[in-house]
C-alpha cells in the first residue's frame, strides 16, 4: 500500500480539514470524467480515494499511524526498527506490548482476516446528478462515474424533486473482508426551466396572451410537461387571471399527478398605431374603476 501521505500530499499532523482540501483538489483534477481513456489518471484517482477513506477515518487513520511508527509502514515490509522479516504481534512482556488488537482491524483493510474481525460492509460511496426540468418530471436513465472510477446507471423516477437522495443497494464500494457491498447514494440537482417552475406537485407557467384573446375569449396552445395543448382562455380575462390543467403536473411516490396552473399575463405589441388610435377614442363604462379596492 501506498503512504496515504504522500498520495494526498499532505503531512502525517494534516488536519482533517487540510486532508479533505487536499482530497476535493486532487478528485476534481483527477475524476474520469475530466480525463477520459485517461488509465494513468484514473488510477492515480483510485488510489486518492483509497487514501482519503483511510486518513478520514480517525480510527484508522491512528491504527495507521501507529503501525508506521511499530515498522509496519508502507510496504509492510519491514519489522519493528526497519529490520527484516515479518513482524510478530505475540510478542512477550518482555519483548514489547502485543499489538494484535490495536491491528486487526487494520490489517483486515490490508486483505488479511483475522478471527476476532467480521465481515464488515462495504463504503457507501455519494454522488450528485444533474438533470434538467423535464428529465426530472417524465423520468429517464442516466450515466453517473462513481468516485471509484466506476460507471453506474441510475433510473431517474417521474416527479423526480430537487434535492431526492436515490439509494442504490450493493453499488458503493465492495467490502474488504468479505461482506456486503456498501450503497450508493445518488442526489439528483434538478436545472431550472426557462418558462416552467414547480410548486410542489403543481407546475406554473405565465402565458403571454394578446389584447383581444384576453378581451373577447380564444383558444390558445399552452405548453406542458406532456406536450402541447389547447386552453381556453375566458372572455374578459385580466392579466394575472389563473387557469388551471387538472393533472399536467409531477408524480408524486403514489402515482397521483399535479395540475399545471397557467397565469394570463396580457401582452402589448411594441408599436401598433391601430391599437392606440383606438384606445385614444376609447372610453371606459361609467363608474368603472380597476383600483377602486385599492382606495382606503
Amino acid at each position: 500500500m501506498d503512504d496515504p501521505y504522500k498520495t494526498l500530499g499532505v503531512s502525517k499532523t494534516a488536519s482533517a480539514e487540510e486532508i479533505r482540501k487536499a482530497y476535493r483538489k486532487l478528485a476534481k483534477e483527477l475524476h474520469p470524467d475530466a480525463n477520459p481513456d485517461n488509465k494513468e489518471a484514473e488510477e492515480r484517482f483510485k488510489k486518492v480515494s483509497q487514501a482519503f477513506k483511510l486518513l478520514s477515518d480517525p480510527e484508522k487513520r491512528a491504527e495507521y499511524d501507529a503501525a508506521a511508527r511499530a515498522g509496519f509502514g508502507p510496504g509492510m515490509g519491514a519489522g519493528a526498527g526497519g529490520r527484516g522479516g515479518p513482524f510478530n504481534f505475540r510478542q512477550s512482556r518482555q519483548q514489547g506490548p502485543d499489538f494484535s488488537d490495536i491491528f486487526s482491524d487494520l490489517f483486515t483493510d490490508f486483505g488479511t482476516q483475522t478471527r476476532q474481525s467480521p465481515p464488515r460492509k462495504g463504503a457507501d460511496v455519494r454522488y450528485s446528478l444533474t438533470v434538467d426540468f423535464m428529465q426530472a418530471a417524465n423520468g429517464g436513465k442516466h450515466r453517473v462515474v462513481l468516485p471509484d472510477g466506476r460507471k453506474l446507471e441510475v433510473a431517474v423516477p417521474a416527479g423526480a424533486s430537487d434535492g431526492q437522495v436515490l439509494r442504490l443497494r450493493g453499488q458503493g464500494e465492495p467490502s474488504p473482508t468479505g461482506g456486503p457491498a456498501g450503497d450508493a447514494y445518488i442526489e439528483v440537482k434538478v436545472s431550472e426551466h426557462k418558462y416552467f417552475t414547480r410548486d410542489g406537485d403543481d407546475v406554473r407557467l405565465e402565458l403571454p396572451i394578446t389584447v383581444k384573446e384576453a378581451a373577447l375569449g380564444a383558444k390558445v396552445r399552452v405548453p406542458t410537461i406532456d406536450g402541447p395543448v389547447d386552453l381556453q382562455v375566458p372572455a374578459g380575462s385580466s392579466s394575472g387571471s389563473l387557469l388551471r390543467l387538472r393533472g399536467r403536473g409531477f408524480a408524486n411516490a403514489k402515482g397521483k399527478r399535479g395540475d399545471q396552473l397557467v397565469r394570463l399575463m396580457v401582452a402589448l405589441p411594441a408599436s401598433d398605431k391601430a391599437l392606440r388610435d383606438f384606445l385614444e377614442t376609447w372610453n371606459p363604462p361609467s363608474g368603472y374603476d380597476p383600483r377602486k379596492g385599492m382606495r382606503s
